[in-house]
């Protein structure tokens, strides 16, 4: 899927100083890690990937206390916040979070940067290029902090858990006043008190995982389909991955908390929900004190009066057999299964630390599809890790086409500073890689479009999201197996569950015609 593509799948609107500081010994050109402790005291470390994987089971502890201070309630009256989001549905998750702390604080939220006392950029550090669109925001905003002293400008999330990202707005972008990291979000209240009272940069960033803090406010955008964090961090250390570094170690929320949550969700009129984690299928695998997984989670949401369930992103060494047979019950959990395979060369697989084969993960398709025969399975790709070769990119080509995926994510091998793969020498030229995606993105489009065409002239359930970016005379929503669909119908549809026959089957979307009987699930 190119970048043209994910815009498609996108087009839906919703409803609702000078380089020395006064008392520093030198300039900030010079200085380096050490310099910059003192920001983080004895809780900060850089990622360090030996002493992640040698980390232990240490006790998480489960915190039902959050509450704004008593003397930040009320502090942002009459102001506003802005948040910009990079990365994956976890972090658009921890802004919904950001955004209804703010809220209770008494800020508003604003789309537009001028009007903002508060911007807060949550980062991705998954790839170069999230990194440099953050970094070029970072500049273009300087005039407006310029223009305005008092704003606050945070830059949170995962690239503020890497040493040289932190070094590097310490260094060159000093208009930065709050930087803090993913296991502190909760701390959102006293470090606005900070960048607004005190005198220094205020810098907080843990390595050491955070604890679960079950009741943080959320400001959700809507009230159709909303993100449900089942889980934090990952385990898996896949050598090209800095999630381990960023996220931390495994930690299962309780089931009883999540089922509340989704309890609620369905009782204010939720048509959706979407579990998350890093590596969702792992859920529970923390557990002490019992064998519970995401099998027996789905089974009892399962039970719940919530129309559509559906979990991102899982990793194939943990599909496991009871949560295919749970699936393969149908109802409100959706057979639309994102299992990324990375590669179809086991070789590459193994640099990869992916922990599976390519007959592995065939394995594991040929079950999915003997429970759920119409199951839509899509995935992740990377084309280009240090050294692939021509032979081994084959072989992803031919697992795309014997898998049959109806969507895929590609990407060129992004190196990041920390992680194992970082450290290759690669011999495959640049051109090399980015005529495999070519390719890659060829077969994916002609896959897509195949399977685009079985819903010809069909009639589908849509849940309808809201209008279409394109044109506001049209509705846009998402079937079950989560197909993008287009279609005129009348305003009062959004946030229902709609009958629409299809009459145009394109690559990425299908257009149709709303049919007078709608499926709204109450």
């Amino acid at each position: 899927m190119n970048e043209q593509q994910r815009k498609e799948q996108a087009q839906i609107k919703q409803v609702d100083a000078a380089d020395k500081k006064s008392g520093q010994d030198k300039p900030l050109s010079e200085k380096t890690s050490v310099d910059f402790a003192k920001y983080f005291e004895t809780t900060y470390e850089p990622p360090n990937l030996n002493k992640a994987r040698k980390r232990g089971r240490d006790k998480v502890n489960v915190h039902y206390d959050f509450g704004i201070p008593e003397d930040m309630e009320n502090i942002g009256k009459g102001k506003k916040f802005l948040i910009r989001t990079y990365g994956c549905q976890m972090n658009e998750h921890d802004t919904e979070v950001m955004a209804g702390i703010l809220t209770d604080m008494g800020y508003e939220s604003t789309s537009d940067t001028n009007e903002a006392d508060i911007i807060l950029l949550n980062t991705c550090a998954i790839r170069e290029n999230a990194e440099n669109k953050v970094f070029g925001e970072i500049g273009h905003l300087k005039p407006l902090k310029l223009e305005k002293p008092d704003l606050i400008l945070g830059v949170c999330g995962c690239m503020s858990q890497e040493e040289s990202v932190v070094n590097k707005i310490m260094k060159k972008h000093q208009h930065v006043d709050l930087i803090f990291g993913t296991h502190n979000i909760h701390r959102l209240p006293q470090l606005v008190k900070e960048a607004m009272f005190g005198k220094e940069k205020v810098v907080e960033v843990w390595s050491k995982e955070g604890d679960i803090i079950e009741n943080l406010p959320k400001a959700r955008k809507g009230k159709i389909k909303a993100w449900v964090n089942i889980m934090y961090g990952c385990d898996k250390f896949c050598t090209y991955c800095i999630v381990p570094m960023t996220r931390g170690k495994e930690r299962s929320r309780r089931p009883e908390d999540i089922i509340q949550e989704i309890r609620h969700l369905a009782a204010q009129g939720y048509q959706e929900v979407t579990l998350l984690g890093q590596n969702v299928n792992a859920y529970g695998k923390d557990f002490e004190d019992m064998m519970y997984g995401l099998g027996d989670l789905m089974d009892d949401i399962h039970k719940i009066d919530i129309p559509r369930v559906r979990f991102t992103t899982s990793h194939p060494r943990d599909f496991d057999d009871r949560l295919i047979e749970v699936l393969a019950q149908g109802g409100n959990l959706l057979d639309h299964i994102h299992l990324p395979v990375q590669s179809g060369s086991s070789e590459v697989l193994k640099k990869m630390n992916r922990k599976y084969t390519r007959e592995d993960y065939l394995e594991l398709v040929r079950k999915i599809r003997k429970a759920m025969p119409n199951a839509t399975l899509t995935t992740d790709i990377i084309v280009g890790f240090p050294n692939e070769t021509e032979e081994q990119f084959e072989e992803t080509m031919t697992l795309v086409e014997e898998v049959g995926f109806e969507a895929a994510y590609t990407f060129i091998y992004s190196p990041r500073e920390g992680t194992p793969a970082a450290r290759k020498k690669d011999d495959v030229p640049e051109e090399v890689k980015k005529q495999r995606l070519y390719r890659l993105n060829d077969l994916v489009n002609k896959q897509s479009a195949e399977s685009m065409k079985q819903y010809d002239n069909k009639i589908v359930k849509v849940l309808v999201e809201g209008e279409s970016k394109k044109d506001p005379d049209v509705l846009a929503g998402y079937t079950e197996r989560n197909k993008l669909v287009n279609f005129k119908g009348p305003k009062s549809a959004i946030g229902k569950i709609v009958e629409v026959e299809i009459t145009e089957a394109k690559t990425w979307s299908l257009n149709g015609i709303m049919v007078e009987n709608t499926v709204e699930v109450n």
